[in-house]
């Protein structure tokens, strides 16, 4: 069974989109998780503009609780996709040898590979930043879907 975790910073906005559309496009042979780096909203639900966005698209996030990566997770978890380089950065440091790094990556190098591209952080912006976000992580999880089924 391949599990495959997400990580933004906050766990609330990002990495639960990214959780509930991968999810939605794969079996139940997968298992998908979210983290974030920071420990802020451990606990909290998922922003209601995440929340909002993704209902739109017809998924429900809403009971996802968010939690903070920890170094047990390179154990657990056969892939780790960040949403940008200070999330990328803060995993690494937690890694404990190469077989830990080589399971990060970036999200957006599933569409545009070697480019290092971040999906950027909606939380001060308005609502449409969350749709964006929602359209990028979109394609993204189709890529990943790609490569796995």
């Amino acid at each position: 069974m391949t599990k495959i975790l997400m990580v933004c910073l906050g766990n609330i906005c990002r990495s639960p989109l990214a959780e509930g559309i991968l999810k939605s496009k794969l079996s139940n042979d997968f298992i998908v998780d979210s983290a974030g780096t920071a420990n802020y909203h451990v606990g909290s639900a998922p922003d209601k503009r995440s929340i909002a966005v993704a209902r739109k698209h017809g998924l429900d996030i809403s009971n996802l609780s968010g939690r903070q990566f920890d170094s047990s997770d390179f154990d657990v978890f056969d892939m780790i996709y960040v949403m940008d380089d200070s999330n990328f950065q803060n995993i690494v440091k937690l890694a404990r040898n190469d077989e830990d790094i080589v399971k990060v990556k970036l999200i957006l190098n599933e569409v545009h590979p070697n480019k290092n591209y971040e999906v950027p952080d909606p939380y001060y912006g308005g609502d449409h930043g969350f749709e964006n976000v929602y359209q990028m992580l979109d394609e993204a999880c189709d890529n990943i879907v790609k490569k796995l089924i």
